[in-house]
């Protein structure tokens, strides 16, 4: 009974699994939208504009954070990266439910900028089932892995900034959490603002 679909946003530190619990959560949710990005680097063969990402150039973007279109950003290689508004906007008052897997930053500056956002952090079980994880990867050397465990000692103590935790020791129940809490946040009265004139014993 909701008029505006959620905005749902999953945060933690490198290696926590997120992107895997996301994935688990959009298999379930079919439905759901999710952001394309916007990045001032130039198509590569076969992306499309609006799909891959909103191809912009550099003082484009820098004038739609100007403008508070981007709600998190971020530079690889000499390019930008950020997660637009408007598209949020859109989808959520047409009722459809967005995805998303952010930083921590952008997970906060959504809350900022939307009733209907839900911020959840994922947490590692424990410091060393985190290194186990980055380690387990085989991707980076040790060196970047110290660097990645040294930030999310310092990411994790912003866990508390979220409206919810939920710890990734079981991929299967962090999804069903996950799950849960979407189901619960649609069942808030201030998510379904009339909803005393739309049943039909009032």
């Amino acid at each position: 009974m909701t008029d505006k679909g959620l905005i749902v946003s999953l945060s933690g530190p490198s290696g926590v699994g997120k992107g895997t619990v996301l994935a688990g959560v959009r298999e379930k949710l079919p439905d759901s939208g999710t952001s394309v990005s916007v990045t001032t680097r130039k198509p590569r063969e076969g992306e499309a504009e609006g799909v891959s990402y909103f191809f912009r150039t550099k003082e484009e973007f820098l004038k739609l954070i100007d403008e508070g279109e981007i709600l998190e950003y971020d530079t690889y290689v000499d390019n930008y990266y950020g997660t637009p508004a408007t598209p949020l906007k859109k989808m959520s008052s047409e009722g459809v439910d967005v995805l998303l897997d952010l930083t921590i930053a952008g997970s906060l500056a959504l809350k900022e900028k939307f009733e209907q956002a839900v911020t959840i952090f994922i947490l590692p079980p424990s410091y060393e089932a985190l290194r186990t994880r980055l380690v387990g990867r085989g991707t980076e050397t040790e060196d970047v892995i110290e660097k990645r465990l040294a930030e999310a000692q310092s990411e994790i103590v912003r866990a508390n900034e979220f409206d919810y935790v939920v710890v990734n020791d079981d991929l299967e129940d962090a999804i069903h959490k996950v799950l849960s809490i979407i189901e619960a946040e649609k069942c808030r009265y201030e998510h379904n603002n009339g909803i005393e004139k739309k049943t039909s014993w009032t």
